[in-house]
């Protein structure tokens, strides 16, 4: 009888798990057009061309009066962005674990991302210091939602089922990411035959992107549960509860060592991502309608290469093919830097060797984090993974900027990011990960 009560809730509790799960896909489908259509290609080289349009004889803006390169203003307001999520993260985790309610902190930082966004279409003429607020807000707000977001992974997922589970996500926000550029290619090229000047169609692009986010975010809105809070966390609030989940954390330092590690590595990732666009534009002197084209085949071959990875983790592990990708970024990025200018082909071949390993890699450090993950703390160790993921990436677009402006040379910055993913690769080697999960109290999987 105790059998049969316990076996009888499995079909609806696995019914309820995958409606959860393709719930949750569904919000990499909202806000991956952001980091592709805003941030990977339009933004930067739209709002370093308003900044230029501002900038006096010597080619300096002077925001708060800080004499700041033209060329640097948008790899600095992007680090900027993201000192923000690094003071707003941790809190918003320790509030989301503390009350169990994470769905409206997920709302609130979904919608003040996307309305920013939208905002970005009244950013014309000189008004760079408006593009660097907007800039500002929508990054440092993504990066809370998606910590938030993340920390659903091992709830909605037993361990066996994470890796795949991830990568569908990281894919279904490719194939978004993808088919908002085809649109975002058809309007650009052909912005005569609309009416519209070239500007006023990235604007347009921009501002899209923000009600894309917006409209679909109700989808996982509508199918993620709460879960009720432990009571042991219930009497800690704000910086108190930060200050015990650092605590925490050093009581489990592989855990650490593995953050340290995607810390670095996912740094160089991040600011390839939002630096691209502005080193093809700027140094290879490639049109936009060029970068948009090799942007969609990074989100076309990152869908292949997500799912493709996470098949390769279940035969290799998650480790073993995570060190692989960054071989493969390590080699990629350092033939970039010898790309010829005007040679649109190279800049595609590049751009799909980037979208091979781009959505895998990512994926599967998200569901190896997963593992490592206490149970019962999964919005509070989210909001540090969080925190290596695009909180404590302003090291990488600080490094870009301060290279740009010491160099003038867009290929000596982008070559200052081979060193993320070599160091990358040497501390992830030495991650015990299987003794990692352990401690953290939760099963091995047969294979890591």
């Amino acid at each position: 009888m105790d059998t049969d009560t316990v076996r009888s809730p499995a079909p609806d509790e696995a019914a309820g798990r995958r409606r959860e799960q393709r719930g949750w896909y569904f919000y990499d489908w909202a806000c991956s057009v952001y980091s592709t259509s805003v941030l990977t290609v339009f933004l930067g080289p739209y709002l370093t061309s308003v900044a230029e349009a501002a900038a006096d004889a010597d080619g300096f803006v002077h925001p708060l009066g800080i004499p700041v390169r033209a060329g640097s203003f948008f790899p600095y307001a992007v680090s900027l962005s993201v000192i923000l999520a690094v003071v707003v993260m941790p809190l918003v985790g320790a509030a989301a674990d503390r009350t169990g309610r994470k769905k409206p902190l997920l709302a609130a930082a979904a919608y003040t991302g996307a309305a920013a966004t939208a905002g970005m279409f009244f950013l014309d003429g000189e008004r760079y210091l408006l593009g660097g607020l907007l800039l500002v807000v929508a990054n440092a707000a993504q990066s809370v939602a998606m910590m938030l977001y993340n920390s659903y992974l091992p709830q909605i997922a037993p361990p066996e089922e994470r890796d795949a589970v991830s990568s569908r996500g990281w894919a279904f926000g490719y194939a978004a990411g993808a088919l908002v550029l085809v649109l975002n290619l058809v309007l650009y090229t052909g912005h005569d035959r609309f009416g519209v000047s070239e500007g006023m169609a990235v604007r347009i692009c921009l501002a899209s992107a923000g009600l894309w986010w917006g409209a679909f975010a109700l989808v996982p809105l509508r199918r993620l549960r709460d879960r009720r809070a432990p009571d042991r966390e219930a009497s800690l609030p704000g910086f108190r509860q930060l200050a015990a989940t650092v605590r925490d954390m050093r009581r489990h330092p592989l855990t650490l060592a593995f953050l340290l590690a995607y810390l670095v590595y996912n740094d160089g990732i991040q600011t390839v991502i939002s630096q691209a666009s502005v080193y093809g534009s700027k140094e290879l002197g490639l049109e936009q309608s060029t970068l948009i084209v090799a942007v969609l085949l990074v989100q076309v071959l990152a869908v292949a290469g997500a799912l493709a990875m996470g098949r390769l983790a279940r035969r290799c592990g998650a480790k073993r093919t995570i060190l692989g990708s960054l071989v493969a970024w390590t080699l990629t990025l350092a033939a970039g830097y010898f790309l010829p200018a005007g040679a649109p082909m190279w800049f595609f071949v590049l751009a799909a060797g980037i979208g091979l390993v781009l959505g895998g890699s990512q994926a599967l450090s998200r569901s190896l984090f997963s593992h490592l993950v206490p149970p019962g703390k999964e919005a509070e160790y989210f909001s540090a993974y969080e925190l290596s993921d695009r909180g404590m990436s302003w090291l990488g677009p600080l490094l870009f900027g301060l290279t740009y402006q010491l160099t003038g040379s867009y290929r000596d910055a982008i070559v200052s990011l081979v060193g993320f993913f070599a160091l990358g690769f040497v501390l992830l080697a030495r991650v015990p990960v299987r003794r990692a999960i352990a401690d953290a109290g939760n099963p091995v999987p047969e294979r890591i």
